[in-house]
């Protein structure tokens, strides 16, 4: 077996089992672990000590499903524009198969089968922690890396997905790891990024990447979270909420030049 091991464990996380427990346990608390009828969420992806109690807020409403599909973007620049992994993904908590089954559903799509975008990316990876915290290894996982993000692009990527989903008759669940406005002082950036989930909010993705370029906005997903819109709406999703929003000036007191991060999940 072909495994993905864990690249950014020490990190972006902990590496130990049980340091890595226990800061999963202190991202969920006080927060009810509920399953919803959630098609989709829009997650962060920073270290966990800024970004993983926002994350938590989504990952608290997650259903159990047969698949998690994971939309991130590609930071590194390597590999695929579009790239899906289909190697075991390894965390100090255990391994993840990936749908081998849907992602041959992809051959012939703009989705290429690369591993090599995979390979020092952690958008994705940081998610899956979260997943294992709530729902162990029974799942699988489908994960893919785009590097190309235009919102024709994203729109193909999630429909082709969806469609798979469909044709597989199984409970897919999917997700869109992405931080919002990068490097901004707290208010400039809260009320950009305000301004992009009003859209979101509203189910228009858009009106979201309009808002995006006009404030030439550093979301660094913003194609994985049209993917996702895409893909949940096509499968039936017809609401979105905002649960969480902060920055990591919260956490660290520093305001002057802050990230963004937002949980919102598409019902």
């Amino acid at each position: 077996m072909i495994m993905r091991q864990p690249t950014v464990a020490g990190q972006f996380y902990p590496l130990g089992i049980k340091p890595l427990k226990k800061e999963l346990s202190h991202c969920f608390r006080d927060l009810e672990l509920v399953s919803e009828d959630v098609y989709g969420i829009v997650v962060p992806h920073a270290g966990y000590m800024f970004s993983g109690p926002v994350a938590a807020y989504a990952y608290s409403k997650l259903p159990e499903a047969d698949t998690y599909v994971i939309f991130g973007p590609n930071h590194t620049g390597y590999g695929s524009a579009v790239a899906l992994s289909t190697q075991t993904w390894s965390t100090p908590l255990g391994n993840v198969e990936t749908d081998e089954n849907m992602g041959e559903m992809l051959a012939g799509t703009i989705i290429d089968m690369n591993e090599i975008a995979h390979m020092y990316e952690h958008s994705i990876e940081v998610q899956l922690p979260f997943l294992q915290y709530r729902f162990g290894n029974s799942y699988k996982i489908l994960p893919i890396c785009m590097g190309l993000q235009d919102i024709d692009t994203a729109r193909e990527v999630g429909l082709e997905v969806a469609k798979a989903a469909e044709k597989s008759g199984k409970k897919v669940v999917f997700i869109a790891s992405s931080d919002f406005t990068h490097y901004q002082q707290h208010e400039a950036a809260k009320e950009t990024d305000m301004y992009l989930i009003d859209a979101l909010e509203n189910m228009d993705v858009e009106e979201f990447n309009r808002r995006r370029e006009e404030r030439f906005a550093t979301v660094c997903g913003y194609g994985p979270i049209v993917a996702m819109y895409t893909a949940a709406k096509y499968m039936g999703a017809n609401t979105a909420e905002l649960l969480k929003y902060a920055t990591s000036g919260d956490v660290t007191g520093d305001y002057s030049a802050v990230v963004g991060y937002a949980a919102i999940v598409l019902k």
